[in-house]
């Protein structure tokens, strides 16, 4: 491990740190929960289960990633900013990010008490971070391979996968300080599926150390997605396992956030790994020694 350290929020973490982020999704239409957390009070309900659960982020989401109806920038809001608002007013300590590529969104979402912006689309509009900088709060950099937002990769290719997200990343991350983005607030996220066809995935994933390597924080989106499918072929609502294993193989290159929808399997699978990496003591330890 590197000294790493970063800031999300008012809170600090080093390069031990393994931190669950819990997806929240307020769209109607979302791939993996079919929109049970449409409704506010639904969704409500899902801030404070994964809460209870253990997870140091939720992740707000407006808009589904997959094609579909068109949403504009004033339904996006409509649907999370006031939404923000009623989480921070709840729960002042929890780190809250929403998943836009907006910079008109961003700001409305800072405005209103998000702490990071999580930019799935790889600067699709040039003015988030900027909107970052000026609230001095974090974001997350992806690599999407220049595709456009809510489009599906097709025939996609690239000499060297790794070496294209790490130039895309490097790049993005080099810009956000360069427009006043805290280093420390900065986060690099490959975008698995993102741009990439499986093949490409499994070949990141197989290779997340280079990732790291980069010394910035590193989040990795896995839960339930479709090269974890294809690798099994196995439906949405079955890819638990196969998510847990590629969360346990990050967690041992030394990813740093996790994106995920099951929150107590997923903290289960990092503590695991932190305590046989050694940047966790055993919760307890008695065998053999009574």
């Amino acid at each position: 491990m590197t000294g790493l350290r970063f800031r999300l929020g008012r809170r600090e973490f080093d390069a031990h740190s393994r931190l669950v982020m819990a997806i929240v999704n307020r769209t109607p239409d979302s791939f993996y929960d079919k929109g049970s957390t449409w409704r506010e009070d639904a969704a409500f309900d899902r801030v404070r289960e994964v809460v209870a659960q253990g997870a140091d982020i939720v992740d707000i989401g407006g808009i589904k990633a997959a094609p579909g109806v068109e949403i504009g920038a004033d339904e996006e809001k409509a649907r999370v900013v006031d939404f923000v608002a009623a989480v921070r007013a709840e729960h002042p300590d929890l780190l809250i990010s929403v998943d836009t590529w907006r910079a008109s969104v961003g700001r409305a979402v800072l405005e209103a008490g998000a702490d990071i912006l999580n930019d799935a689309w790889g600067g699709a509009d040039p003015g988030l971070v900027e909107v970052a900088a000026e609230f001095d709060a974090a974001v997350v950099c992806t690599h999407t391979g220049g595709v456009t937002p809510r489009t599906r990769p097709h025939r996609i290719e690239y000499d060297d996968v790794v070496e294209a997200v790490v130039e895309s990343l490097v790049a993005q991350a080099d810009r956000a300080v360069s427009v006043g983005v805290a280093r420390e607030r900065i986060v690099i996220d490959p975008a698995h599926d993102f741009g990439k066809n499986s093949w490409h995935s499994l070949e990141v994933t197989r290779r997340l150390d280079e990732l790291v390597a980069l010394d910035w924080p590193l989040l990795v989106s896995l839960s339930n997605k479709d090269f974890v499918g294809e690798a099994l072929d196995l439906p949405v609502g079955e890819r638990l396992t196969g998510t847990l294993a590629a969360t346990a193989i990050s967690a041992w290159h030394g990813a740093h956030i996790y994106r995920v929808h099951e929150v107590v399997e997923t903290r289960q699978v990092l503590d695991m790994v932190s305590v046989i990496s050694g940047d966790l003591p055993p919760a307890r330890t008695a065998r053999g020694l009574a």
